[in-house]
């Protein structure tokens, strides 16, 4: 129970400073702030048994897309906790380090590259856009801070 717990507070925690960190983005450089209708959408889409689309903004919209958006993308990242806890263990969460956090952290951005942005159109690391590069070195930063917030909730939480 102890691990299952930990994990949604430090995955919310984690995920809530990510949400933080795309309005700093938002308000001071002017960056988009994430549209989490289009994963709910492709999430939908993927329980229904399709997983890749040309342009998951021209896919069948689905009831709740935006709902369904905002509850993966928590999911996602108390499953990520969980992993860092699973990998690393209950002590890790009691007396955190940053290095576990970060390796987590980091390796988790092949899953947005791999996975997410191909399934929706994108191609992997997100080589269908012009901006590639410039979603690549934000998804890297956000994931940085995705591993600042695990390591600071669970400093928070111990």
């Amino acid at each position: 129970m102890e691990f299952l717990i930990r994990a949604i507070v430090i995955g919310a925690g984690a995920t809530l400073l990510l949400d933080i960190w795309a309005q700093v983005l938002q308000r001071v450089a002017g960056w988009p702030a994430p549209n989490w209708a289009m994963p709910g959408r492709w999430f939908a889409h993927l329980l229904r048994g399709q997983f890749a689309h040309e342009d998951i903004g021209r896919a069948q919209p689905v009831a709740n897309e935006l709902a369904i958006g905002w509850a993966f993308h928590y999911a996602v990242g108390i499953l990520f906790a969980a992993v860092l806890l699973a990998l690393w263990g209950l002590g890790w969460s009691r007396s955190p380090t940053f290095g576990p956090a970060l390796i987590v952290g980091l390796v988790t951005v092949g899953c947005g590259w791999f996975i997410l942005q191909p399934g929706m159109g994108a191609g992997i690391a997100a080589s269908k856009k012009p901006n590639a590069w410039t979603i690549r070195a934000l998804n890297i930063v956000g994931h940085i801070v995705f591993a600042i917030g695990l390591y600071g909730t669970a400093l928070l939480t111990r």
